[in-house]
């Protein structure tokens, strides 16, 4: 039992520190605020829990597979590699997806909307065939890609119909523009992390066989991977934002990060040689994704807030009797617009 305690606590710890546990949650959480008005504090903390553990199976599992294949064998932060028991830590995993899949399930069901159950399985099976047998496609260079859905337009997109759970029109909660938008950009800076994550291991993946994307390219044209990726994150927000399928508050807080996107970018075009320093690059990754992540909520719930407002003002100036006919038409028009 000592192993199996000491290896959930390891992975508990060490996952909690990766924003990626809860960004999907809170974007998906604030794109529901954007419609309703409403959050379910009870519905993000099931979540937020469930999360952990469907994550801590993710990475716990991964360990397992990569040490059967001999790629984690000189890996220090290996979870198997720490504790010293493949068998139990495999257990483990699998008794955390099933808790996490239990606790997902349940927030579902309590909102009421199938259509979260069939995003948030889509989610988990991409994780399953990312790295476990007789799949693995994280060895043929796909890991990517399905991080970008599980995370991005799956995850994020059933955390936004389950968080409408504390609403009465939580079974009407459209699959609108904003919520894909946001789930791309996400689902952007999610994949970057993992990308920037086998600067340091493409030797020890091309002994194995494991064909990542930066075995395949090369750090050199890795490097320039990364640059147009952030450069594509920033040129999609602004495209969503002129289009209107996001506010114009995410875009304008969303580009506070540009700093931080840039010293991304910056890092590893100076250090993707450098086995030691490119290290740290997943870990900037992880900062852009977490404050990318929080301005785009912060934006989405700046709409609603500031979309308030204005409806309060608009009502008052209608029932003021000094406002001429043709001015409070006009408002109670623009009022019905904002409304849709």
């Amino acid at each position: 039992m000592n192993i199996y305690v000491g290896a959930n606590a390891i992975a508990v710890a060490n996952w909690l520190r990766n924003p990626y546990v809860a960004t999907s949650i809170v974007v998906g959480s604030a794109a529901a605020y954007l419609q309703t008005g409403i959050f379910s504090a009870k519905c993000y903390f099931v979540l937020l829990a469930s999360s952990v553990l469907v994550i801590t199976w993710l990475n716990l599992s991964n360990d397992v597979y990569d040490f059967d294949t001999g790629v984690d064998k000189n890996k220090k932060e290996s979870v198997v590699n720490l504790v010293g028991s493949r068998t139990g830590i495999f257990v483990v995993a699998y008794l955390c997806l099933a808790l996490g899949f239990v606790g997902l399930s349940w927030a579902a069901v309590e909102a009421g909307n199938v259509r979260s159950v069939l995003f948030l399985t889509c989610a988990i099976i991409c994780g399953y065939i990312y790295q476990c047998p007789p799949f693995r496609l994280s060895y043929q260079g796909l890991g990517e890609p399905l991080c970008f859905a599980a995370f991005g337009p799956f995850a994020t997109t059933a955390f936004y119909l389950v968080q409408g759970c504390a609403s009465s029109v939580a079974n009407h909660l459209p699959l609108s523009g904003t919520i894909f938008s946001a789930s791309i950009l996400v689902g952007f800076t999610t994949s970057l992390i993992l990308f920037c994550s086998h600067f340091h291991q493409v030797d020890g993946d091309k002994k194995v066989g494991k064909l990542s994307p930066l075995v395949r390219l090369g750090t050199e044209r890795g490097a320039e991977v990364v640059k147009v990726t952030v450069l594509m994150l920033y040129a999609l927000l602004v495209a969503f934002g002129l289009s209107k399928t996001l506010p114009l508050t995410c875009v304008f807080v969303c580009a506070l990060t540009l700093p931080v996107g840039n010293l991304v970018v910056r890092f590893v075009q100076e250090n993707h040689r450098d086995k030691n320093k490119i290290f740290m690059a997943k870990y900037f990754c992880v900062r852009l994704h977490a404050l990318f992540g929080a301005a785009l909520a912060s934006g989405l719930i700046l709409a609603r807030m500031i979309l308030f407002e204005v409806r309060i003002f608009f009502k008052r100036v209608k029932n003021a009797t000094l406002v001429p006919m043709w001015c409070k038409s006009y408002i109670f028009w623009i009022m019905n617009t904002s409304s849709g």
